[in-house]
């Protein structure tokens, strides 16, 4: 595996062509915008470039990759993975790609290489700030449509830049995005200021249910399936939805888990800075920031809980 810069990371994508570019699972608005941006650059300079079908893409995001995707692999293309942190976040229906990825493109520090290349820069805030990086240094010309993926991966990556992870770069990168055209204020209030019912039915059972830990400095909270139906929330609406615990005045620390189709259970863990997210879900398996992990637990609610709570605690 071979580190790039941000200039040979441009000049490996201008001397290659017929592109495949892949999100991760559960995509959010970081893969899906840094997915779709580059496809379009990529595009814009005359390459051949597709993103791969990602059927769990939720509507909110989905009209990001109208136009530019794929439903399967021809075999030849040069594949490109963007804000995947490990194999083990490519949907199921790429892992066979595994062994074929030539690039990927991420800001995660806690994550395994997996590709002929890599750029990464945990220092980021988004893959989206990277993604356009190598795209100016490429040519590109920021256009609407170029500046809206953008946007979205930056914007929903910082919590509309109230993160912590938020840097010069990020406002120089979201100027860039409002000076082409995106439409800032619409997709403000789409993705951060407007909220369904369900999501707000939602919030109200996590304050009912949520156990404070260490002194009111931890939170954590457990979200069995059958409450997700019985709600009735869309993927949409859990969206995020881990960093609503952390929003409790006082909470340093707070991981939210919710149950899988098939039983097993995904945790989420958000922390303000001197606390560190990725220590607790590296445990398990997972990765992330300092500020933001995950991880997948093969194991029931109430027992991933328990192990959860006891590596949170450990955090001191």
């Amino acid at each position: 595996m071979k580190r790039l810069t941000r200039s040979e990371t441009a000049r490996f994508l201008l001397e290659h062509d017929n592109y495949l570019i892949l999100s991760h699972r559960r995509p959010d608005g970081d893969t899906t915008g840094s997915a779709a941006a580059l496809c379009l650059g990529l595009r814009q300079l005359g390459k051949t470039a597709f993103v791969l079908e990602n059927k769990e893409v939720s509507q909110r995001f989905r009209w990001l990759h109208e136009g530019l995707t794929k439903s399967a692999p021809e075999g030849n293309e040069t594949v490109v993975s963007t804000d995947v942190a490990s194999p083990s976040m490519l949907p199921e229906a790429f892992q066979p790609l595994l062994g074929k990825i030539a690039l990927r493109i991420d800001h995660h520090g806690s994550a395994t290489s997996f590709t002929d290349a890599e750029l990464v820069d945990p220092n980021s805030a988004s893959c989206a700030e990277l993604i356009w990086d190598v795209l100016s240094l490429m040519g590109v010309q920021a256009d609407k449509k170029i500046a809206e993926a953008v946007y979205v991966g930056t914007s929903t990556d910082t919590g509309c830049f109230r993160y912590s992870n938020t840097t010069a770069h990020t406002f120089e990168t979201a100027a860039v995005c409002a000076r082409a055209g995106a439409r800032i204020y619409e997709l403000n209030q789409e993705l951060f200021e407007t909220n369904t019912l369900g999501r707000l039915k939602m919030q109200g059972w996590i304050v009912e249910h949520m156990k404070m830990l260490s002194g009111g400095k931890m939170a954590i909270c457990a979200i069995p399936r059958a409450v997700e139906e019985e709600i009735g929330v869309t993927q949409d609406d859990m969206d995020n939805i881990s960093s609503f615990p952390r929003t409790v005045a006082g909470v340093c620390v707070a991981a939210t888990l919710r149950e899988t189709a098939d039983g097993d259970t995904k945790i989420s863990v958000r922390a303000v800075p001197g606390y560190d997210a990725a220590k607790v879900t590296e445990k398990f398996g997972g990765g992330g920031h300092k500020g933001a992990a995950g991880a997948s637990l093969k194991m029931p609610l109430a027992e991933a809980a328990e192990a959860v709570e006891k590596a949170m605690l450990e955090l001191g």
